[in-house]
């Protein structure tokens, strides 16, 4: 059923169709309607849940954790320096294996404060062992989600995913949204079944402590998992959808108007629509260029992103963070895929959009122009200095 729907309040709405039987959340800004919307549903009797108040996003992270481990469906939303409180916990998830869904509703970290949108805040945990799709639209955000549970609770996967939508550009935006029909999802996303859980009458152990004789096995398996398994299964799961809700959405990358580009942005998130607007302008004028948008960035796919763009002269990264003192994060995962091959292509990164400055179409066209000039490193766009 297609509704004109806030994004936050859309989650909310495709959340309850994934029957999660535990939420815990802190309300902070931009990612508030969520949860809020959430705790309504519980309350009324909409959705049968476990809506547990916290007193921080570190008593968030680990009631989902708790709950996870004993065999039920979870989730949490959090943003900014909520999403930096869990960190310790959000790596112990990861670590110990356990599926469940997080939504971080991506704002820029302090200091200064700023609840503005940027990806600092994701961007900063990619390294925990969570799953990580961004999304361009409130529609995607929700296919995402329950894509999200499907690949999460996979037996051959068992790992924590996140998606990530931009705080107040998507989660306060209103759009028209298709919300499946509950069969639609029960179909595709079954009842929970875990593998493992915590059970007195079959007692296990979880996140056992592991000396150097086999720490490192632990991570080998995780760093396994992600970049064969999922990066395998993400592709059958968006086939999959596709059959059962009649649209095709997620997936690793998305290729726009790039088959016969010269020049191409590679992004994520919100911007890439405006990135597209901007493609089909300069199209207009006769310019070839075109956008290659990340939905995956944990784990990185980098084999489908050097396959899409191995013919193309060059090419500019354009992201809303940075790794201070290197540079940009999606600027040196790409530029890793194309170390020591074949490949004629010129590589740029630029930084933009930071604490939630516009990236306007004239932005966007200012890093097309430079990508005619000399190769650049994660260099700020729109300084005002």
């Amino acid at each position: 059923m297609k509704r004109f729907i806030e994004g936050s309040y859309a989650v909310a709405e495709i959340i309850k169709l994934c029957r999660p039987g535990v939420i815990a959340a802190y309300p902070i800004t931009p990612q508030t309607h969520i949860v809020e919307a959430l705790a309504a549903m519980v309350a009324n009797g909409e959705l049968k849940a476990e809506f547990i108040n916290v007193e921080s996003e570190h008593s968030a992270a680990s009631v989902i954790l708790g709950a996870s481990a004993t065999g039920v469906r979870a989730f949490s939303a959090t943003s900014s320096q909520g999403l930096l409180l869990m960190l310790e916990v959000i790596f112990n998830i990861a670590g110990m294996r356990l599926p469940l869904v997080i939504t971080c509703a991506n704002r820029s970290v302090s200091a200064p404060i700023n609840i503005w949108n940027d990806h600092q805040d994701s961007v900063t945990i990619r390294d925990s062992g969570f799953i990580q799709f961004y999304a361009e639209t409130n529609q995607e955000a929700c296919d995402l989600h329950i894509q999200a549970y499907r690949l999460s609770e996979d037996p051959n996967i068992l790992l924590p995913a996140m998606v990530c939508m931009d705080g107040y550009l998507l989660t306060h935006a209103a759009e028209v949204v298709d919300i499946p029909e509950e069969e639609c999802v029960a179909r595709f996303l079954p009842p929970y079944k875990p593998v493992f859980k915590l059970d007195p009458d079959e007692p296990i152990t979880m996140g056992v402590l592991a000396g150097p004789e086999h720490y490192m096995e632990t991570r080998f398996a995780i760093h396994e998992t992600l970049t064969k398994d999922v990066l395998q299964l993400i592709p059958n799961v968006v086939d999959e959808f596709e059959k059962v809700f009649g649209r095709r959405s997620g997936g690793l990358i998305e290729g726009y108007r790039i088959e016969d580009a010269k020049e191409v942005i590679v992004a994520k998130g919100s911007v890439v629509g405006t990135i597209k607007e901007v493609v089909d302008e300069m199209r207009g004028e006769g310019k070839k260029v075109g956008v290659l948008k990340i939905i995956t960035y944990r784990p990185f796919p980098g084999e489908a992103v050097y396959n899409s763009l191995k013919g193309i002269e060059r090419i500019g990264v354009l992201e809303k963070s940075i790794s201070l003192g290197s540079g940009g994060p999606l600027y040196t995962d790409l530029k890793s895929v194309f170390q020591g091959r074949k490949s004629s292509s010129k590589v740029s990164g630029f930084i933009a959009g930071l604490g939630g400055r516009d990236i306007t179409k004239e932005s966007i066209r200012e890093v097309f122009a430079r990508l005619s000039g000399e190769q650049v490193d994660s260099q700020f766009i729109d300084l005002k200095v």
